[in-house]
């Protein structure tokens, strides 16, 4: 009776370690989405969401009204790309098969980017993408208002560079928010509201605050989208292919934020660490320097004395 509860205690401690390994090995496969999505909350999400949401339907309408072509998205470009399949326009495949291909590029350079200078400085890997894109759109502005003679070369060339940008967009967008945020076409956007609204009729989604934050999101991305979209056209016809120069301002503030959230809190939590744990370090000290030590008035405190030291 003894060897058999030793045998069932040893089977159970044999089963609990393997559970523990597969659960280890578990972990280090996510490792990677913690790490982009976890440190991010609901309003990081937001103001991220919005502002690049902004750019994407200034982009998408100014690219409508000057080239006849939609740049943020690809899925009309399927379309096409299948009609001119049937009728044997090879030449047209291989344009519309490019600018599917340069979307895709776009989100793959963006990620690649992130995954691999992430470590070294997050800051970069979050910038270089958008400072790719404002690169592309200034020079689509400034080739537009100089250089722009309107023949099909030109016209093809400019939306591939567009396309190019707004795949860095939403590239870097899904991969630091871990897929919550796509912003530069609301199809997904649109039937993900249209789910979550229907399960906001039964009162038990209606409380859950996960389901709240994500109506949240996808409102906040598609508003921001649609007024995007109407400043593009209101301004159009004033600025023309200055419109893009205003884009790359939207694209700074962008970066700016990021830069934010990234060295601006880190000084704060350095000069806290410093004035907790009692450890100067050069942050604290540019930082005192900076605002000025404030003064601490110290109390003197006697030393008690016991009954019986009297």
């Amino acid at each position: 009776m003894r060897l058999l509860k030793d045998f069932r205690k040893e089977e159970g401690l044999r089963r609990s370690l393997l559970r523990s390994k597969n659960n280890t090995q578990h972990s280090k496969n996510l490792k990677m989405l913690r790490n982009y999505s976890n440190s991010r909350t609901l309003g990081d999400n937001i103001r991220l969401g919005t502002l690049t949401a902004f750019t994407a339907g200034t982009i998408n309408i100014a690219s409508l009204l000057i080239f006849l072509s939609f740049t943020s998205n690809v899925t009309g470009h399927y379309a096409i790309l299948a009609a001119e399949i049937s009728k044997g326009n090879w030449s047209q495949v291989a344009v519309v098969g490019g600018w599917i291909f340069l979307f895709f590029f776009g989100g793959f350079v963006s990620n690649f980017i992130v995954i691999n200078f992430n470590k070294k400085s997050k800051y970069f890997a979050h910038s270089m993408p958008i400072v790719l894109e404002i690169l592309c759109l200034l020079f689509v502005g400034v080739y537009g208002q100089f250089f722009y003679r309107r023949t099909l070369e030109e016209t093809e060339f400019l939306v591939s560079l567009m396309l190019f940008a707004t795949g860095l967009q939403n590239g870097l967008t899904a991969s630091i928010s871990n897929f919550s945020v796509k912003t530069t076409h609301l199809t997904g956007t649109t039937t993900d509201l249209g789910i979550l609204f229907s399960m906001f009729t039964q009162k038990k989604f209606r409380k859950n605050g996960e389901l709240i934050a994500r109506a949240k999101l996808l409102t906040s991305i598609m508003f921001a989208y649609v007024l995007g979209a109407v400043f593009s056209g209101l301004t159009y016809y004033y600025l023309e292919f200055r419109v893009f120069y205003v884009i790359s301002v939207c694209l700074l503030v962008v970066i700016g934020y990021d830069m934010y959230k990234i060295h601006i809190r880190h000084f704060k939590t350095q000069y806290r660490y410093s004035k907790i744990y009692k450890k100067p370090n050069l942050v604290a000290y540019l930082y005192d320097k900076i605002h000025g030590i404030p003064e601490i008035k110290e109390k003197r405190q006697e030393k008690r004395k016991l009954v019986f030291e009297d």
